[in-house]
């Protein structure tokens, strides 16, 4: 699969979040075809929140107003993933050691920055066409990797960017636990390198200050 297709969803999981360009993990479980078991059939509702964020997507790169991208936007980041594992992979060791003060607004800060990004790259000219494959593999960490593609309008197929979501079951329904780009690219890993860093030299109430100036600027119309 080509990586040099849809330029607004790669930028999206490609740019670095506020200290500049992040170091890539590539997510060894995933890496090769041995590791994991192909099923024909998802079961039910392995699929819901990737189809609920791409329809909210689809909606939403039709509006002009970032705020009116916003509103499409959060409810579905709300419903389609599990923020508060990807933000704890995406922190790692020193999650455990923030105080349920320090977790709450660093977790709506995430939530919003998370919603900020999709809004600034689903814009009315990006034209995102999104498909999800009904082929699902076995995670062998727990859950389902549901395969996708993403290209803009006028792009052939077989450009396509190849978008994977694992997805767990949660005391809360399936949700998005982690995005990985090219089939192996882990973007919870990828921000744990700027993520820690501004922990340690700000702290939690660094990063939620960091994440939630940077949704801010992300929001301006």
């Amino acid at each position: 699969m080509t990586t040099s297709a849809h330029p607004a969803y790669r930028r999206f999981l490609l740019v670095g979040t506020f200290l500049g360009a992040l170091a890539f993990t590539p997510l060894a479980l995933q890496a090769g075809p041995a590791a994991a078991q192909a099923t024909q059939v998802a079961p039910q509702g392995v699929l819901t929140p990737v189809n609920t964020l791409y329809n909210a997507l689809r909606q939403a790169q039709t509006q002009d107003s970032a705020q009116r991208r916003l509103a499409i936007i959060l409810p579905a980041v709300d419903s389609a993933f599990d923020l508060p594992t990807i933000l704890r992979r995406s922190i790692g060791l020193h999650y455990d050691d923030f105080t349920p003060v320090e977790r709450q607004p660093l977790q709506q800060a995430f939530r919003r920055f998370t919603a900020a990004r999709y809004v600034s790259s689903f814009t009315p000219g990006s034209k995102g066409v999104f498909t999800v494959s009904p082929r699902l593999t076995l995670n062998p960490a727990g859950g389902y990797i549901v395969h996708t593609t993403v290209h803009g309008e006028g792009d052939q197929p077989s450009d396509a960017t190849s978008i994977d979501y694992i997805v767990k079951n949660t005391p809360t329904g399936w949700r998005i636990a982690d995005i990985l780009l090219d089939g192996h690219i882990s973007q919870a890993a990828a921000q744990r390198s700027d993520f820690g860093s501004v922990i340690d030299r700000k702290g939690p109430a660094g990063l939620t200050q960091v994440l939630s100036a940077k949704a801010d600027s992300i929001l301006q119309d």
